[in-house]
């Protein structure tokens, strides 16, 4: 290489010119750029060298002699001449080709069009070869994809821009895929796949890439809530029907299915009562009782029978079968089945004539089961209660109601005689957290007469449906729950009456188990029991009422013993989940509430210790029926009564603090 050569270097990704001035050492060079400054090359540095003698003030009207020569599109002409014989070129001959003439300058312009290309050309010792007609499609495919890509990105942040700024926003289809990340990296954190698209925005948007910054995001951004619900967004439960199920449901209303049970029993001479809460929209059981000519007393519960809309395996049972339950959350409730079904037809509505599978049953005057028949039946809802009405009208003893005091005495009886056949009693206080327009209320719901009465009704149904199970040898999942290991009664004695003592017992219940072998419930003092009173809400209550229902009337089963064993796996799964989904919503909104009243101060209960050697005891909020964690600061004993006051609450981190208030105006006075 002479004094005066023109070189190209790279000095990082940028391409530079050059003029050698003198040799360094044995293998580099100093060469000098038009700014005057000095580089000492290696020849391997070097990328490209003009013919001829040049100095360094000589490159800039280089450059910018090239500069009209250096449009990439002029490669395609050359590239379609050189593909169909397969004819490499080198800078010179491409320059020949582009601009038909070789001189230096459009030489190295034909270089820097070759080295840059990425399409047309590939390099191959110091020629370029021409790719391949499929290639140079796929490439321009992949360009064009990348140029719309580009395009989404630049037009997706200007509409998040537009969002945080407080403007209405119409999210496009291709923003999809982004928020869907975001969503998903704001609900599960470093366990989210496909994390990059969230992490892209974030830091593009200048904020830490980690879970609780995408949330905050999406809030801002106006499509999150800050009470989003990240237990039920991590959970499978589905929320929305697909349209082909609204679709079915909607058929059924305007063209409802043949009944299968055409001879359904006529009872809609009957008087029934239907009492739940004010709020419940899904109606799925009423009682009647019948004054017989011998003078005895026969009841009736009346099931809702949902299965009069659908057959096993049509579009609502399977989707039922995807939710196996309802999903009852302060915010609201998550149905098995698309509304207009499940608060319509399927439920017992006052005044109408309803579908229903009605449990006829006379008891011994102690209580236990003399006869049961079951029936599907039609019956006619009188009498639409709440709680709270049953309660009154049994306190004043309603005359004209003489059947739901019958009713209630029933019930007593038969409380009476479970206990004799060992039933467990736990009483402990539950509550009802309601979300309406951002403002929270939570009910204790007292264990009342009315309560009572519905709970021993449903659980006499449960044990009439699952005799007849086991008398017929149906596979239905049958209920059951092993034998505990409760304290001693010494133990128990030693430990206040009420919710402490019933503490103590409920943490030694094993859980209740599903199976299509009948074996003894412990808690409820049954040898055998299913539940059937829920089949709007629970899939294991509806798929007993198929098997039942199908025998009834002489026909095949629906479901084999296997099929049943596998629908109890999904039942079990689904249907802890949703509890687990519950519980967590339920304890969100509760702290959110005491969050809110930090200036309330709470009568409470100590319950028992989680950890003693921590000092982490468990407390019953008692004008609240909440169970929280507290830890102590002196000693204290299952039975204390406390009066706390929340020092910190973090529902979205699943914190609470409590400060003790007479212990800790003690300790100011001391």
């Amino acid at each position: 290489m002479e004094k005066g050569t023109l070189v190209e270097f790279r000095l990082g990704s940028e391409r530079r010119l050059a003029v050698v001035e003198r040799p360094e050492g044995k293998k580099h060079w100093i060469a000098t750029d038009n700014r005057g400054q000095s580089h000492t090359l290696h020849p391997r540095q070097i990328t490209y060298e003009v013919e001829g003698t040049y100095k360094p003030t000589d490159i800039t009207p280089f450059l910018k002699e090239i500069q009209p020569y250096l449009d990439p599109s002029n490669l395609e002409i050359a590239w379609e001449f050189l593909a169909e014989d397969g004819e490499a070129a080198d800078p010179a001959k491409m320059a020949l080709l582009l601009f038909s003439d070789q001189a230096p300058p459009l030489s190295y312009a034909a270089h820097c069009l070759l080295s840059e290309d990425k399409l047309y050309f590939k390099l191959k010792g110091d020629r370029y070869e021409p790719r391949p007609q499929a290639q140079v499609s796929e490439l321009k495919h992949q360009l064009e994809m990348e140029a719309q890509r580009q395009q989404e990105w630049q037009s997706f942040l200007a509409r998040v821009e537009e969002s945080l700024a407080g403007k209405p926003v119409e999210w496009q289809p291709s923003d999809r895929p982004r928020l869907d990340a975001l969503e998903r990296f704001a609900t599960f954190g470093e366990e989210a796949t496909h994390r990059a698209p969230a992490l892209e925005t974030l830091l593009h948007l200048k904020r830490s890439e980690t879970s609780q910054a995408a949330f905050q995001l999406l809030v801002e951004m106006g499509l999150w809530s800050a009470h989003e619900n990240l237990a039920l967004r991590r959970s499978q439960i589905p929320v929305h029907f697909p349209p082909r199920v609204l679709d079915v449901a909607h058929h059924c209303l305007t063209s409802p299915p043949p009944d299968l049970n055409a001879d359904r029993l006529d009872l809609t001479h009957l008087k029934v009562y239907t009492i739940d809460d004010e709020s419940t929209l899904e109606i799925d059981d009423g009682l009647s009782l019948e004054y017989l000519e011998d003078g005895v007393q026969r009841l009736w519960i009346h099931i809702a029978d949902p299965t009069r809309w659908l057959s096993p395996g049509d579009e609502l049972d399977l989707e039922a079968r995807r939710r196996i339950t309802t999903l009852y959350l302060p915010t609201g409730m998550i149905s098995m089945f698309p509304a207009e079904l499940a608060t319509g037809p399927m439920s017992l509505v006052q005044g109408r004539v309803c579908c229903a599978l009605s449990f006829s049953v006379i008891l011994s005057p102690e209580g236990a089961v003399q006869d049961y028949s079951i029936y599907a039946s039609l019956i006619k809802a009188t009498y639409r209660l709440t709680y709270d009405d049953v309660d009154e009208m049994l306190e004043l003893g309603v005359q004209a109601e003489s059947e739901l005091e019958a009713i209630a005495r029933w019930a007593k009886r038969r409380q009476t005689w479970r206990q004799s056949q060992g039933a467990i009693s736990i009483h402990m206080p539950e509550s009802s957290i309601k979300v309406y327009n951002d403002e929270i209320t939570i009910q204790v719901l007292n264990d009342s007469m009315a309560r009572q009465l519905v709970a021993e009704m449903m659980i006499l149904a449960g044990e009439v449906a699952a005799r007849y199970g086991q008398a017929h040898n149906l596979p239905i999942p049958f209920r059951n729950q092993p034998q505990p290991e409760l304290p001693s009664e010494e133990e128990l004695l030693q430990l206040p009456s009420g919710p402490v003592r019933s503490c103590a017992i409920r943490r030694c219940m094993p859980r209740s188990e599903l199976s299509i072998t009948p074996a003894r419930h412990a808690s409820l003092g049954l040898d055998t029991y299913t539940q059937v009173t829920s089949p709007i809400r629970r899939y294991s209550d509806l798929l007993s009422h198929f098997q039942i229902k199908a025998h009834l009337r002489g026909a095949p089963l629906p479901f084999s013993a296997e099929a049943v064993k596998e629908l109890i796996l999904s039942i079990s799964s689904a249907a802890y989940e949703a509890v687990l989904v519950e519980r967590q919503t339920n304890r969100y909104w509760g702290l959110e509430f005491l969050r809110r009243n930090a200036d309330e101060i709470w009568d409470a209960l100590m319950l028992r210790w989680l950890r003693e050697h921590e000092n982490l005891g468990l407390v019953l909020l008692e004008d609240l029926g909440m169970e929280l964690p507290m830890r102590f600061t002196r000693p204290v004993t299952p039975g204390d009564r406390l009066e706390l006051k929340v020092s910190h609450a973090d529902p979205r981190q699943d914190i609470i603090h409590f400060q003790e208030m007479m212990y800790q105006e003690a300790q100011a006075k001391s």
